[in-house]
């Protein structure tokens, strides 16, 4: 069964009283396409910017109730394979890991213990636990960069 298009008002008035988590973060045009992607599917979902950012600009957040991160997981998923399809291009096929393996950098795809939260190789982050970072020689530590 699929759900029913929901407007924006009637999102923002059911999440008003709900818990909601972010599930997403990136630029505000990309958030508010994917939260009226969620709203088209029937996902209650808005757009909001609780975080400054950091040295890339500013960041929006689609928040979500947690129960919906999957239903916000298969749009996207649905989303991409249809670009995929219109490329003529067969998605790649997935991959399991065992245990102790560890998952490839998207950017080099190197296969090792994040250091730092960074990816050893290239030195992509992929960690987002600001305890991790380093933002230089002297790194910036817990509290952030100043």
């Amino acid at each position: 069964m699929e759900a029913l298009p929901i407007d924006a008002a009637h999102a923002l008035d059911t999440l008003a009283t709900r818990e909601v988590v972010s599930c997403l973060t990136g630029s505000l045009a990309y958030m508010k396409e994917v939260r009226d992607k969620c709203l088209a599917a029937g996902i209650p979902a808005k757009v909001a910017a609780p975080s400054a950012g950091g040295g890339c600009g500013p960041k929006a957040h689609l928040l979500v109730e947690a129960v919906d991160v999957p239903r916000v997981a298969a749009v996207l998923d649905g989303e991409w394979r249809a670009s995929l399809a219109r490329e003529g291009v067969a998605p790649p096929p997935l991959t399991a890991f065992a245990d102790g393996e560890h998952l490839p950098c998207p950017a080099c795809g190197t296969a090792a213990p994040l250091e730092a939260g960074a990816c050893s190789d290239c030195g992509l982050q992929l960690d987002d636990d600001p305890s991790s970072r380093s933002c230089g020689p002297s790194g910036c530590g817990p509290t952030g960069c100043g």
